[in-house]
Parts: structure tokens; sequence; C-alpha cells
């Protein structure tokens, strides 16, 4: 990103003010100053809880306020990476492998792919990432670990069903299925208020769970 300064109220870039008035901030409050990578998780992770919150409120105005406190996290994170002696990178270096990475992944918007339904355009998509991720060996590297069970869970069950591991229920588990969506959240919160009233930890007992599968999943890739 350039030296020169840009004046925080340019309205002709908003972008590149809100980056500006990042810089400033880094550089001159005492607060952000010390803040680092790790140090703001708890924050990109709250930020994030509040949007998806305002998305599922249906609220506009929050979730327009919402979208800018999660760009704020971003610029803030590359405003640190900026300052990093090793290894430095500013939001222009993330915005521009931001649009690398889309435009290759988007062949038939920015080539001579075709794709007419949102199944094809999942073909070619995969297909790029499989390309760009190429070093990966197993189809659950690149998941997160740190996101909440139940979030993880589902991922983990999308990857196994690619290497044709089955993870249903166990034998003498409920086999009653929901018949909506609604339904399912009635199901999931019977099972925490079974695991609360028994002492058990709901978020602990998925997470295991899941990383049976997860043995299971590298077992089945070990025997190819």
């Amino acid at each position: 990103m350039s030296d020169e300064v840009t004046d925080p109220h340019d309205a002709t870039d908003p972008l590149r003010a809100a980056a500006e008035v990042m810089r400033q901030v880094r550089e001159r409050c005492v607060w952000s100053r010390a803040m680092t990578h790790r140090e703001l998780l708890p924050y990109l992770l709250e930020e994030s809880y509040e949007l998806i919150e305002a998305v599922e409120r249906d609220d506009r105005a929050e979730l327009r306020e919402e979208l800018g406190d999660l760009l704020w996290q971003v610029l803030f994170h590359a405003a640190i990476a900026a300052q990093d002696p090793e290894d430095p990178f500013d939001i222009d270096d993330v915005a521009r492998t931001l649009s690398e990475k889309m435009t290759r992944r988007h062949p038939h918007v920015f080539g001579d792919a075709v794709a007419t339904t949102p199944e094809e355009v999942l073909v070619h998509w995969n297909a790029a990432k499989a390309a760009e991720k190429h070093t990966r060996r197993s189809v659950l590297d690149g998941i997160p670990r740190g996101m909440p069970a139940l979030a993880l869970a589902q991922k983990m069950l999308g990857r196994a069903a690619k290497r044709g591991v089955d993870a249903g229920p166990p034998t003498g588990a409920a086999t009653e299925t929901p018949a909506s969506e609604a339904e399912l959240g009635d199901a999931l919160l019977a099972l925490v208020a079974t695991a609360r009233a028994r002492g058990w930890d709901a978020e602990r007992a998925l997470r295991e769970r899941t990383r049976a599968l997860e043995d299971a999943v590298r077992i089945a890739e070990a025997k190819d």
C-alpha cells in the first residue's frame, strides 16, 4: 500500500478510506498498536457470530453494520501483517491474492469453461481448488479443527462421504428422522437438554465422535 495519506472521509473510494482509517488507528491508538493476530481472534469470532445473527434475523440495518465490523477485522489483521518484519503483506496484497484466486475458480466467468447450473459451477470450483491444493493427501486436509463441533461434524461428514465412509448412527441409536429443519432444531435441542440433565458435555461428545469419524476416514485412505 502506498505511504501517501488518504483522506479517511474520501467518498470516492470508501474501501481505500477505510483502509486509511485502519492504518491511522493502528499507528496512533495505544490499544490497537498492542494487538496481535492471536489476540484479535476472539473479536473476529464475536463479529462473525453477530453477522450470522443479523442474517438470521433478516435485519438489514444490522447486517450492514456487522458486515462493516467484519471488514474492520480483515483490515486490522492486514495492518498487523504489514508490520511483520520477516514476511510483510498489506490489504492490497490480500485483495490481489483474492482476485487471482476467484478468477481461477470461476473459469466459466473469466475463461472458456461453461456452467449452466449451480452443480456445474461446483465442478469447476472443486477442480480449480484441487489443482491449487495439490499437496494435500487427505480429503480431511484443510478442515479447521477449531470450528464449533456441529459445524465441524457437518463438514467432516461431507468429506467422509467422498471417501465412501458411512457415518450412520451406531447400533441402538435413535433412528427417528426429522421431517424439516425446524424439527431438526427441536431434536438437537432435545439432545442437548438430555446431555445437560445427565451432566454430559454435548460439545465434547460430538467432537469426540467426529474425531472417531476422522480416524475411520484416515484408515480408509491408508488402505488405498
